[in-house]
Parts: C-alpha cells; structure tokens; sequence
C-alpha cells in the first residue's frame, strides 16, 4: 500500500553508499562509450558500525558516433547517431544507531539523430534527499523521501510538425515501521505534484496542447502478520488526487504461505489509480515518442463498455483492479523456479482520441463525442504468466525467464491490442568462470519477443487545405500528402531477437587493483531488427547490427 498513483506497475530503486572506508574507484573505456566511478569516505568508519560519511560520484559518456565513422563505417560511413551523457551523485551520512541521511542528484541525457529521418531526444535530471531515523529506545523506524526531477522528450520527423512533452514533479513522504514482536505496522503520508506540458498532433492532424499543474495526498497502512509457515500482509490506501476533488480508497491484500523449506506460494490483490496520461501516436509504425499529460477533462460523459452498455464517467481518473499468484520452487540447492501469473482488469482508461475531427464548441453540438472530446475513456485487461528458472553451480549460471502476456483495449466502438502487447518473451542468460584463479569470464545473453501491433498504411491521398476558403483555386493549389490508415493495430512487427557474447580477462595486481580486458559482440549473427520506420518515405532504419567492441577498465 505504500506504492500509488500508478494503474500497472511501479519500480522502487535503491542505490548504494560509497565506499566507507577507503578511497575507491573504476576508469574505463571502449569503442562504445567511457565511464568513470570514484567513491570514499569523506569520515572514514573505524570499526564496523561506527559513524561514517562518503561519497559515490559516477559518469558515463557515449562517443559512438564519432568512434563509428572510424571502426564502423561498414555500418554508416556517417557514423551511427546515438549518444548518452549520464551523471550520478550521493552523499551519504551514516551514524552509529543505524540512523541516515542521504542526498542525490542526477542528469541523463540520450538521443538518436538520423539525418533528414527523425531527431529524437531524452533528457532526465533530478535530486533529492532520504533519511532514516532509529530513535534510541524505540521500536519504531522512520524514513522519508523528497526529491525533484524534471523529463523532457522531444522528436522531429521530417517535415512534420514536432512532438513535445515534459513533466516536472517533486515528492515528499514519511514512512514509520513499528515492530510488535514478529509482526510489524507499516504506516505513512506522501505529497506529490507534477507539471505537464505536452504537444501532439493525431493521425486526422488535429493538435493537442496542455499545460497543466496537479497535486496529490495519499496515507497508508499496512499490518504484517507472521503466523509461523503464513504470512498475511492486508493494507489500505487513501489517494487524494486534490486537482480532480477526488478521493480514491485503495485496498491491498498480499500473503505467503511456506508449505515447506523448498516450495512457497504467494498470492496478492488490490485496487490501484492514476492521474497521470501516457500519450502516443497510432501512426507510428515504431513507438519511440511517449508523451504525458495529466488531468484530462474534456472527455465523453460515458463509457461504453463490450456488452453495448453504458457507464457515466464520474471523473477522469483511470483505475485498475491486479490479481497475481505465484509459487516458488527450490527443485535442488543449484535449480530454483519462480512462476507467476496475473489478471490486471482496467476499469476505465484515458486515452487521446485518434478519431477527433472537429473542436468541442457549440457549432459542433450536434456531433458525437467520439469525434470532439480530445479523449476517449477506453477499458481493458491484461493477463499472462512470467516463468523463471535460475541455475548456480560452481563457476557456472544460468538465468531462464520466459513471458506470456495478453493485452486488449475496448473503446467503445472496436476491441484491439495496444502497441505494447507482445505475446511472447524469453531472456536466457548464462556466465562460466574458467582459467587459474578463475580470471576468465564467458558470457552470453540472447532474447526473443514476438512482434509488437502496428496500424498499416492503406494509402495515401493528397489534400487540400483550402487556406483561402471558397476561392482556393484547386486546379493550382499544392495538396498534402496525407496517409490512409488502415484498422487500428492490426499489422504486427517482425520479431526481435538477439544474441550478445562477452569474454572478460581479470589480472588482480593487488588486494584492490584489478584490471580487466573485455571483448565482446553485440547482435552476434546480425540480425536485423527493426528500430524506425519512415511510413511516408517507406525508409525503415533497423538497431545496431553486428557489432565488435574491445574495452578496458581498472579497478583500484
């Protein structure tokens, strides 16, 4: 329950304090990109435990688009058009009763520019701050978050009008732990706000601008029960979504049940919301530009859902009810089997209308809303399973996921699968240390996924603008090219799939030194995968084919 504001996943990130006791670091590079990592204490810990203060500080840059005019010109004499700056920092302050103070910050920057095709460009910056407080004599743990990040995305295509969106946000929360002997109370306040400011045109070529601020409280409980072999883990969360005047009440229910020492079963459920808009274009053979918005209000005031009923759409926050079950499996001390499986019921959707043809102002009263409201309320589900196998022996490792997934949208009028359902997904992934002092590492790491839903293009068709009203000449005039869509996602994408190979060379030098040699291939057998497609042009640009690379990095 402590997670919210988010209808299909949530990703909590944790990273590591910087070396407490010494000064440390990592220099690196390759015909890819260089990096660099420095970290220590700035108060060296004494003893185990004690109080201490560092600093971790770490950079990477891409310089492959000037190293590939060199070493890859079998690729693009041009050079290949991605690039990547990233930065990270923290300081962390450690005392001896377990409490601590952390700041961070960060800047990401990414992009791919292929000339007179498309400019797509990322950037990711942001800071904050966490602490955890143990007070002396207390059962009670303390922690809390405030951060800032600002994202931004940004792409040209041609002679296109361009795509923008960016969203600025800031979040703050206390988070209290109380443990009553096996059990424990987990409760806590979060304040967050985002800015959004987001420009899109759809396939009919009507444009869509936002600028919008919002703001949301939420609270939470939770109470673990430790019932010996059973582990009961119900919650409960209350999100304010305070610019919709909406109060969303969250139940969450999770358990674990250790039948024996080797085979477990786990269960979860609950009801989850949000405010925030993922923005995409249909046309896009490729998606590579999703934009956000926030708070949606002109909106059809129902929803149809697949049985041809209707349901009022009281506000346009989007919900979503999850159901996962799993088991987890120790088949013997080296094999372990993890399986999953999940019904996520979209109980109501925002999504921008692909099908909007005129302004919603009163000349177009007499028009449905499908063709005026600037969004659509869609439902769906989405259900599969996620299978992984893991192997450890010795020197060697093997890590086996295979996903199946089902996604489906229902707008009212047709049912379809959105341009992220991908029916099928394996990852395999397996390393061998070999040689004296096992100072040899082979690696490898291959993936497949079925092809993505695309809409394909029918035709194209020339049209007047009539920029002069009735006394446009159109015998003269110079007509658009404009593109014939045709049914919503019904092409699929070639599959993907990849091979990469590694091969690392360690020589320790002393206690601390160690420089390491690596070799590698990406896309081994050069398959080519597709990465953009121009629909007008009929231009398809594929990802990184074949590619050797040779680093080095030392240690120290």
């Amino acid at each position: 329950a402590e997670h919210g504001g988010r209808i299909s996943s949530v990703m909590d990130i944790t990273t590591r304090d910087g070396n407490k006791t010494r000064l440390a670091g990592k220099v690196g590079a390759s015909t890819f990109a260089a990096k660099a990592m420095l970290e220590g204490p700035l108060k060296k810990q004494t003893t185990p435990g004690a109080g201490s203060s560092s600093f971790l500080l770490n950079f990477r840059h891409s310089y492959l688009d000037q190293s590939s005019k060199s070493l890859y010109t079998y690729v693009d004499s041009a050079g290949l058009p991605f690039r990547f700056t990233d930065i990270f920092g923290k300081l962390s302050f450690n005392g001896s009763n377990g409490s601590k103070f952390n700041l961070f910050g960060f800047n990401f920057t990414d992009g791919v520019d292929y000339q007179g095709v498309s400019d797509l460009g990322w950037t990711n910056y942001g800071g904050g701050t966490h602490f955890v407080l143990v007070p002396s004599g207390s059962s009670v743990l303390i922690d809390g978050t405030f951060a800032f990040s600002n994202y931004s995305i940004e792409l040209q295509e041609g002679d296109l009008p361009p795509r923008s969106s960016e969203i600025a946000s800031f979040n703050g929360g206390l988070n209290f732990k109380y443990f009553i002997g096996d059990n424990e109370a987990r409760y806590g306040i979060e304040v967050l706000g985002f800015r959004t400011d987001f420009q899109y045109f759809n396939s009919a070529g009507s444009e869509y601008k936002q600028e919008q601020n919002t703001s949301e409280i939420a609270g939470y409980f939770n109470y673990r029960w430790n019932l010996g072999k059973v582990v009961l883990d119900p919650g409960i969360r209350l999100h304010y979504y305070a610019s919709l005047a909406v109060l969303n009440i969250e139940p969450r229910f999770g358990a674990k049940w250790n039948i024996t020492e080797d085979l477990r079963f786990k269960v979860s459920a609950g009801r989850y919301s949000q405010n925030l808009v993922a923005a995409n274009s249909d046309r896009d053979v490729v998606n590579l530009f999703y934009g956000f918005l926030s708070a949606p209000d002109n909106l059809p005031a129902n929803i149809t859902l697949r049985d041809g009923s209707t349901r009022e759409v009281k506000d346009p926050l989007q919900r979503a009810n999850h159901y996962i079950a799993g088991f987890e499996v120790d088949v013997t001390n080296e094999i372990s089997v993890n399986v999953e499986g999940y019904l996520k019921d979209f109980r109501q959707v925002t999504n921008i209308n692909r099908n909007k043809l005129y302004e919603d102002t009163p000349e177009f009263n007499d028009q449905p809303d499908e063709l005026k409201k600037d969004f659509i309320v869609e439902t769906g589900q989405a259900y599969g399973a996620d299978f992984q196998l893991k192997y450890e022996k010795g020197n060697a490792s093997l890590w086996a996921v295979y996903s199946y997934t089902y996604v489906d949208r229902f707008d009212g009028t047709i049912e379809y699968n959105p341009i992220w359902d991908r029916r099928h997904n394996v990852n395999l992934v397996a390393s061998y240390a070999f040689g004296k002092f096992d100072s040899w590492r082979a690696n490898v790491r291959w993936n497949f996924g079925s092809g993505f839903p695309f809409t394909q293009t029918q035709g194209y068709y020339g049209l007047l603008t009539f920029d002069q009203g009735i006394g446009t000449d159109i015998t003269s005039a110079n007509a658009d090219l404009s593109t014939i869509y045709g049914p919503l996602n019904q092409g699929r994408l070639p599959t993907y799939h990849r091979m990469d190979l590694g091969l690392t060379k360690s020589w320790k030098l002393s206690e601390h030194q160690l420089v390491e040699l690596d070799l590698s291939v990406t896309n081994a057998y050069d398959r080519q995968n597709i990465f953009y497609y121009d629909r007008v042009r009929g231009e398809r640009v594929d990802q990184l084919p074949i590619l050797p690379s040779v680093g080095v990095s030392y240690s120290f």
